[in-house]
């Protein structure tokens, strides 16, 4: 069984979200979502507002159907050594050295790593901005 694995805050679930969650699941069996903590959000961007905290993210992103499994994690190059899984899956702006230092590992211990393009015409910073005003 051919394990995929992909990381997000997913507070403004969209269906660019829903998207990936499609297009990765179709590259294995098993799909595990890692959903990032809120606390550890907060750490990083003091003056963010979440919308929802991290057990309503994960309920909601554990109910799309192609999700098999969550997760919570904290720092991304963190969880991808304490997860099971073949390809890790990531968006082209995860560029920030924490998915730098992810993918480098997922490369050097076999771990496929796949750049799957965004969804055009939706982002979570455009729907904050809708929503938010």
């Amino acid at each position: 069984m051919k394990k995929v694995f992909t990381v997000g805050v997913y507070d403004y679930l969209h269906i660019g979200h829903v998207n990936l969650f499609s297009r990765a699941k179709a590259l294995g069996d098993y799909l595990i979502v890692a959903v990032q903590d809120s606390k550890q959000i907060l750490k990083y961007k003091p003056d963010t507002t979440i919308l929802y905290n991290t057990e309503e993210r994960l309920y909601m992103v554990q109910s799309i159907r192609y999700v098999d499994e969550t997760v919570v994690y904290e720092d991304v190059d963190t969880i991808v050594k304490e997860v099971d899984f073949d390809i890790f899956v990531t968006g082209p702006d995860q560029v920030h050295d924490g998915f730098q230092r992810a993918m480098q590992w997922c490369r050097e211990h076999g771990r496929q790593v796949v750049i799957l393009p965004r969804t055009e015409g939706i982002s979570s910073s455009q729907l904050k901005t809708k929503v938010t005003g």
